[in-house]
């Protein structure tokens, strides 16, 4: 599958993004979608995930600032970013697992978000 980010830019602190991730294929497909972060000099970190099934899971870093949604209809997966703080500036990936363990996992290629203080 080919996931394809956008959304991303330079936006001040306190403001909102909204990312969204297109698969090349149904989204149905996949045990869950989910947006990751990599900011410079550190691992890449879960921001939200959603299952097949709409249960969503949310990392600490952004919990309660993040909202994730998928439109199964338009293979799209969203993430609506508010109240944001420059410790949120990095790359933003979306991955795209098929199964609930093992299984196959895709990645897209990364939207990079900078949020200036």
């Amino acid at each position: 599958v080919q996931l394809q980010a956008s959304g991303g830019g330079l936006v001040q602190a306190g403001g909102s993004l909204r990312l969204s991730c297109w698969a090349s294929e149904s989204i149905s497909r996949f045990y869950s979608m989910g947006w990751y972060r990599q900011a410079r000099g550190r691992q890449r970190e879960l921001i939200a995930r959603i299952t097949r099934g709409g249960s969503t899971d949310y990392g600490d870093s952004m919990k309660g600032r993040v909202t994730i949604s998928r439109d199964n209809a338009m293979n799209t997966v969203d993430l609506q970013m508010n109240d944001l703080k420059s410790e949120d500036t990095g790359i933003y990936y979306c991955k795209a697992q098929s199964r609930i363990t093992g299984g196959r996992i895709d990645w897209g290629e990364g939207t990079l978000v900078t949020v200036s203080s």
